[in-house]
């Protein structure tokens, strides 16, 4: 049997070249090739394992005629055309939690630089002078740190903080109760951590429901004084805000490692005072390289050897025999879960997974990989069908698949319910046809649509003119309906509407239409 053959085509550990050969793989290491080189013999490889220079382009991807798997030694896939890999039926890993420790203690380190002020201290000395009386700096023993966001990362950054003798909060919408008495911090929502933390640390992705996490809004109800590390992703703070309130004291010092604009040759922050940056060295250690090219060797040459897959951005662990089946059903599963997951909020601690009728007989792994990977996409952008299952563990969620062998109004049905503290939350789908992925009951109330492009999700008091009123609105501001779908309760009671349109739909236009008579809900959602 010939043996796969992998191209290292950056600069990479020595010992991945080690794993590959031992896991039973040839491998060739040729960094610094010129793209034209590259194309002239990717042709050879059935794996290429790049880092962040070699560019794997849609005309690299033409080129690759036996490519089966490209690996990333480190998280973010910019340098890789992910679709165009898709389209050729190449897999796609990245090593997600290969930084993990090294980003957590950089964020350690920001803390204390932040705590003593000791960047501007060492400046001031080094030219010269001896500002002893200068520079008076804070304890954090005994100091309460806010961690927003407590997954892989933000767990380790508690744990050293806890060896600091330090209090932690903890605000994630995966965290359980559970997951926080083992972590040894107490869970708390947003409002609550701002207002008890010292020092606020952020580890989470940059997504719809994290962009401006800390607002101008958020940062004045901070208490007075705070001191702020992001380590994680640029566009988690609104940096002008930030600036304003280092200015007015509200908040004493801030340190990024990450902006939102990269490379950042300007901001707001530049020569604030207290402001400590650093150009994107969260991953930057000798242990942290070692440990993404061992990660990537290991993955590759174990879909190469043997056909498994460990964090892969654009594949789902399915057999050829099950993908043409499923595909519409995982289709269906993802937007369940993507639906439930912008709609449902605060503490969410279980999620379950019904399958009955037609769906009942399939597989139950891909629906409820594609359920997660839909639910938690909310939460973090590197989410798919096959981590997200490990992520959910990871973040104490309960998940639960059923089998139902009933039948019964409709001849396929996926549901997904949710706990949050509020009381179980629910939605449903079938298919119509064969391939046609509906929505047929959300929270209790029957209602048919597609889930697909921008949509918006109102629940009002069922009363005349709401319709008109909010069209009325919406054509005002330029926006176009596609469709309407309607349910309610009863009628006079509780209704919902959910309507599709052709762009998202600004946030002035969301608070316009909370604002109209009879509205209970207004959220805009994304498929």
């Amino acid at each position: 049997m010939t043996k796969p053959k992998v191209l290292i085509s950056d600069k990479m550990d020595p010992n991945a070249a080690r794993i590959f050969e031992e896991r039973g793989c040839d491998v060739d290491v040729k960094p610094g090739m010129t793209p034209e080189e590259l194309k002239a013999v990717i042709g050879q490889y059935d794996g290429l394992a790049i880092r962040s220079a070699t560019k794997v382009t849609k005309e690299i991807l033409e080129a690759a005629d036996n490519l089966k798997v490209v690996g990333r030694a480190g998280i973010g896939v910019d340098n890789v055309d992910i679709p165009a890999a898709s389209a050729k039926g190449v897999v796609v890993m990245n090593t997600p939690f290969g930084n993990s420790i090294t980003t957590a203690e950089h964020a350690i380190a920001m803390m204390f630089a932040l705590a003593r002020q000791i960047p501007e201290a060492n400046a001031k000395t080094q030219a010269g002078g001896w500002p002893k009386n200068d520079f008076m700096g804070v304890e954090v023993t005994g100091k309460t740190l806010g961690l927003i966001g407590a997954g892989n990362i933000g767990s380790i950054v508690a744990s050293r903080a806890l060896g600091l003798k330090m209090k932690v909060v903890a605000y994630d919408p995966f965290l359980t109760p559970e997951r926080a008495v083992e972590m040894g911090v107490e869970k708390a929502d947003l409002e609550t951590l701002l207002a008890k933390a010292d020092f606020i640390t952020l580890h989470t992705p940059l997504t719809d429901e994290t962009r401006n996490i800390l607002s101008r809004e958020n940062l004045a109800k901070t208490k007075k004084g705070v001191r702020i590390v992001n380590c994680a992703r640029g566009g988690l703070i609104d940096e002008a805000a930030l600036a304003d309130a280092l200015d007015s004291g509200q908040v004493a010092g801030a340190a990024l490692d990450v902006f939102q604009t990269e490379p950042a040759k300007e901001s707001p922050l530049f020569g604030k005072p207290n402001f400590i940056c650093t150009p994107h060295l969260g991953a930057s250690t000798t242990e942290a390289q070692v440990n993404v090219a061992l990660q990537v060797a290991e993955q590759m040459a174990d879909y190469l050897v043997s056909g498994g897959v460990t964090n892969a951005l654009n594949m789902p662990s399915l057999s050829a025999e099950e993908a043409p089946k499923l595909k519409p059903y995982m289709k269906l599963a993802e937007n369940l879960g993507s639906l439930v997951g912008q709609l449902a909020h605060g503490n969410l601690t279980k999620i379950s997974i019904e399958r009955e009728g037609a769906a009942a007989e399939l597989s139950g792994k891909p629906i409820e990989g594609a359920v997660l990977a839909g639910f938690m996409r909310q939460y973090s952008d590197t989410v798919n069908m096959v981590n997200a299952p490990f992520l959910a563990k990871e973040r104490g969620l309960d998940v639960r698949s059923i089998r139902h062998e009933r039948e019964g109004a409709y001849n396929t049905l996926i549901r997904v319910t949710v706990g949050t503290e509020q009381g179980d939350r629910s939605v449903a789908g079938t298919l119509f046809g064969v391939d046609a992925p509906r929505l047929v009951e959300i929270f209790g109330v029957g209602i048919e649509a597609e889930l697909d492009g921008h949509m918006l999700y109102i629940v009002n008091e069922d009363a005349p003119g709401f319709i008109g009123r909010i069209g009325t609105l919406l054509g005002e501001n330029g926006i176009n309906i596609g469709t309407f779908h309607l349910g309610r309760r009863q009628a006079g009671g509780e209704a919902v509407l959910l309507l599709s349109v052709d762009q998202p739909i600004p946030q002035d236009v969301v608070r316009a239409a909370c604002a109209l008579q009879g509205v209970k809900v207004v959220m805009p959602l994304a498929f």
